[in-house]
């Protein structure tokens, strides 16, 4: 019996724990208002102010939460991210970044070149989340490592939140995707209709209707 126990002792470490692996409970709900925040921030990448969910009130918010700043895939999501902001101020709609790193540490970072890893030039806003209250309270936050799971969370014109994505950390995310999704929300919005899998703008639609829905599968089944 003792060998067996000393055993699985042995084994122990290289085994995964999941149950410490716990990520916070969120307050965050998909078609419910989205969870209030007001926290510190980066703008313009070089000045520091205090931003707020109200600041973004009559226009699409895309809230980018990501690990740490000085990491390996997270400049290559925000810089992305960063550079396509024509492509959502197209659509009235912004994205901002957000970690539990300092203000201190997010303005070094956006002065830092990109070839060595940096930001610069970034005019993004980067949320600086250092209590970890905004991180908490949309459920990305994973208290065992004291710092966020990469997150994507795409709020309303009206401050519902109508998208919640949350993947490991191994994985950069898709501009292409985020922008894709809001295009898609926007014109349900508009036509009333419903977006099939991998829609595009211009691509076939589905009507809400148990028999006009027959319209879209009878052509694209």
């Amino acid at each position: 019996m003792a060998f067996v126990t000393n055993a699985l002792r042995a084994l122990r470490p290289s085994l995964p724990i999941l149950s410490r692996r716990t990520i916070s409970i969120a307050e965050a709900r998909v078609t419910s208002p989205a969870p209030f925040f007001k926290a510190d921030a980066l703008v313009n990448g070089t000045e520091f102010k205090t931003v707020s969910l109200d600041d973004y009130k009559d226009k699409y918010l895309v809230l980018l939460f990501y690990p740490l700043d000085w990491t390996f895939v997270c400049p290559t999501e925000i810089t992305a991210h960063a550079d396509a902001q024509e492509e959502f101020a197209k659509l009235n709609a912004e994205v901002v970044a957000v970690s539990t790193d300092n203000k201190f540490s997010h303005y070094a970072w956006a002065q830092h070149p990109r070839k060595e890893g940096g930001l610069a030039p970034i005019t993004m806003t980067m949320i600086a989340d250092q209590t970890r209250a905004m991180s908490r309270t949309y459920g990305c936050y994973v208290p065992d490592d004291g710092f966020n799971l990469r997150a994507t969370y795409i709020i309303d014109k009206s401050g519902v939140l109508r998208h919640a994505q949350i993947t490991d950390r191994s994985v950069g995310r898709s501009v292409d995707e985020t922008l894709r999704i809001i295009k898609a929300l926007l014109f349900a919005e508009e036509h009333g209709e419903v977006c099939p899998a991998n829609w595009q703008p211009g691509s076939a639609t589905i009507k809400g209707d148990p028999e006009l829905k027959k319209e879209y599968f009878s052509t694209n089944a």
